[in-house]
């Protein structure tokens, strides 16, 4: 019995560590467009790096436009105690929504035609 039960316990916690780091690493197709466009260099999921954590611009609610406009054209005052970010211009706009709708899938964020949040 006692082995039964030690032997749950390890299933449960390794499937846990899964559901955790499922989590926090964007799927293949995210993770590309975001080591292309060089996003990781100041962004990573659940933490602060230069820039804030993924989840944290999930928290805000932008749809994935209001994101994609801010990819283009930052706005630091919706980040005091951050770096500016530099314009994202070359990246494409199919991919930058791609990567808006993958961010806003972290934190139960705005839909893509849900009502815009002020900046």
């Amino acid at each position: 019995m006692n082995k039964t039960l030690s032997f749950l316990a390890v299933v449960l916690l390794a499937l846990a560590g899964t559901a955790a780091q499922a989590q926090t690493e964007p799927p293949a197709e995210i993770q590309a467009l975001l080591q292309k466009h060089i996003c990781l260099t100041c962004h990573k999921v659940d933490q602060r790096l230069i820039g804030p954590a993924y989840k944290d611009v999930a928290k805000k609610k932008y749809t994935n436009e209001k994101i994609v406009e801010l990819i283009y054209k930052p706005v630091p005052a919706n980040w005091p105690g951050y770096p500016a970010m530099a314009p994202m211009t070359a990246v494409p706009k199919e991919d930058a929504l791609k990567i808006a709708g993958w961010i806003n899938s972290l934190g139960g964020g705005a839909k893509a035609k849900a009502t815009k949040k002020k900046a």
